[in-house]
């Protein structure tokens, strides 16, 4: 129900990326949200895809959003926080840019060469940069080196904002956490391949 009303409460501030919504149910038992319909098709995020740059014009566009102060959100520096070595890392992730954090394909609709982003049940608060490298991540498991995933990363403006060590920092998190979620699914394919490439990731970035 929380994550219904979450995602019911964002959705005014991530118009137009996100589906409009055109009606809600509650009777109590079921919670039903009803959204406009997008004639899409997921992303496709391999080397060379001509969605690349849609997908960073998306990103760009959410990274001006400001996380808003109606609505009760997670901060990144808190979902993160198991994987800190130090607790001082968690200032290099700390911001008021609202985030989506979950670009899985399925996530990102391609129509008529515009990306559209859904799935607004976990909003974040975080540093304005944070959106590129998730999706670096993803990028790397879909086939791109972890250079080219951060050359894609740096398509977004605001990736310039982050210092190294804010991106080292991010990177042994996102290394730690999907390893954690691979630990506990060994059979599902798509959790073992991002903890490959988060793996990967942290691996370049490390001296």
């Amino acid at each position: 129900m929380w994550a219904q009303k979450r995602e019911a409460t964002i959705n005014r501030y991530v118009a137009p990326l996100a589906p409009r919504p055109l009606w809600a149910i509650d009777d109590g038992e079921w919670n039903l949200l009803g959204f406009e319909h997008l004639d899409g098709r997921p992303a496709d995020y391999s080397p060379g895809s001509n969605d690349l740059p849609v997908i960073a014009e998306a990103i760009t566009t959410l990274s001006r959003v400001r996380a808003p102060s109606d609505v009760e959100l997670k901060r990144i520096e808190q979902r993160l926080a198991d994987y800190f070595d130090h607790p001082n890392d968690a200032e290099l992730l700390r911001g008021n840019t609202l985030l989506h954090t979950d670009w899985t394909p399925d996530n990102v609709l391609i129509i008529h060469n515009v990306a559209r982003v859904v799935d607004w049940a976990w909003p974040t608060a975080g540093a304005a940069w944070i959106d590129a490298a998730c999706w670096a991540v993803w990028l790397i498991s879909a086939g791109h080196t972890p250079a080219d995933a951060e050359q894609w990363a740096a398509a977004t403006p605001t990736w310039s904002t982050a210092s190294a060590r804010a991106v080292d920092v991010f990177a042994t998190a996102q290394d730690r956490l999907w390893a954690g979620i691979a630990a506990d699914a060994p059979d599902i394919v798509w959790k073992q391949s991002l903890a490959t490439a988060a793996n990967q990731w942290a691996t370049y970035r490390r001296p």
